[in-house]
């Protein structure tokens, strides 16, 4: 055999060596760590953010890449007609509360008025009815006596004009006579009199219950008002709302990833106006296939590699592993019911977390590629 045979032969050897120990180190890598390049970067706080109320834009402030502060101005819609509105509330719950005072001071010296000629009205009315009562009782009982004292006399003058009885003793029955009709007219005099000043009593009481009538009038325009007040205060609370929500900020620290409206567009309550990512929310979804997914854990290391960044490598753990395949939230879910279906391998979506590597070049949508650890 010559020379150059065996160097031949030795140089065959050492490239089937070599090959197989990289065939061996490619099959013991593949066998620790699970690898695809179904890598996709996702945010958790992907928002699109819009405006809670209708409006014409004056002021847009960021630009698409923009980074944004949580609390900062965005966007601004024109506040002029809310405030228009709200001066407009504001200015008649102030005419009303002007109004409810006059009636409550009306009301205050009302009802003080009221509590003291009512009771006296009744009061008094009520003293010169029993008064008129008990005359009436009393002329009942003279009138009484002076119809007997009228017949008496009669039979005595009679008698004296007969001479069965003195002078003297028709006098005495004459003078009782006079008596008791002049006290029937007295008494008469007095109802009268207790009749005029029941009627002047009578119409104080009707006076009264006039007021009175007053006082529950202006109470019920004093609670109508109160009403009137609050629903006007829940509408310039809700104004206010409204004029605060024409100033668009940002929910948390982050960046722009679009802007979708202009200054002078008019937009519509919820219409996207920014979309805003958090780059602290951001992860890697993997599609692992089933084939691949033995060995993989909560947990478990991985080491990704964008195609926007080759030489760079991101450090991971695996935060969750889906219980469901990918194709199972498609929107037209494959339908196996006849039993006619090609078999395909499923992906198994993966959420990893990034823990090492400069995060804030990340941004969603990038692909790349992915090697998980096994255990």
């Amino acid at each position: 055999m010559s020379r150059q045979q065996k160097l031949g032969i030795l140089l065959l050897i050492a490239l089937i060596f070599v090959f197989s120990l990289f065939a061996f180190r490619w099959i013991k890598h593949r066998m620790e760590y699970a690898i695809t390049d179904a890598v996709f970067v996702k945010a958790e706080e992907l928002t699109n953010l819009g405006f809670m109320v209708s409006g014409r834009v004056i002021g847009m402030y960021k630009m698409s890449g923009d980074t944004v502060k949580k609390g900062e101005l965005l966007a601004l819609i024109d506040p002029e007609d809310y405030r228009l509105k709200l001066q407009e509330i504001e200015n008649r719950i102030e005419s009303l509360k002007a109004q409810k005072q006059m009636l409550e001071v009306q009301r205050s010296r009302l009802g003080g008025e009221l509590g003291s000629s009512l009771g006296a009205s009744e009061y008094s009315l009520k003293g010169v009815r029993q008064k008129v009562e008990a005359l009436k009782y009393q002329l009942s009982q003279v009138e009484t006596n002076l119809e007997q004292a009228r017949k008496d006399l009669e039979r005595y003058e009679n008698l004296y004009r007969h001479g069965l009885v003195p002078a003297r003793t028709l006098e005495e029955y004459q003078t009782r006579y006079k008596v008791l009709k002049d006290q029937k007219e007295s008494i008469l005099r007095d109802i009268r009199s207790l009749e005029q000043e029941e009627g002047r009593a009578l119409e104080g009481v009707y006076a009264s219950k006039s007021k009175l009538l007053q006082l529950k009038e202006l109470s019920y325009q004093i609670e109508s008002l109160d009403k009137e007040i609050a629903s006007l205060e829940k509408q310039r609370d809700l104004l206010k709302r409204q004029l605060e929500y024409t100033e668009l900020r940002s929910p948390f620290d982050g960046f722009v990833a679009k802007k979708y409206v202009s200054v002078g567009d008019v937009v519509q309550a919820g219409k996207p106006v920014y979309a805003l990512v958090n780059p602290k929310s951001m992860y890697v979804e993997v599609l692992l296939e089933e084939t691949k997914l033995k060995g993989v854990k909560v947990g478990n290391k991985a080491y990704v590699k964008l195609d926007a960044y080759p030489n760079i490598t991101f450090v991971g753990v695996v935060e969750a592993i889906s219980p469901a395949s990918a194709a199972t939230f498609a929107l037209v879910p494959r339908d196996v019911s006849a039993g006619e279906f090609t078999k395909v391998v499923q992906r198994i979506p993966v959420k990893i977390r990034i823990v090492e590597g400069p995060v804030e070049l990340l941004r969603v949508g990038m692909g790349g590629e992915v090697e998980i650890e096994r255990k």
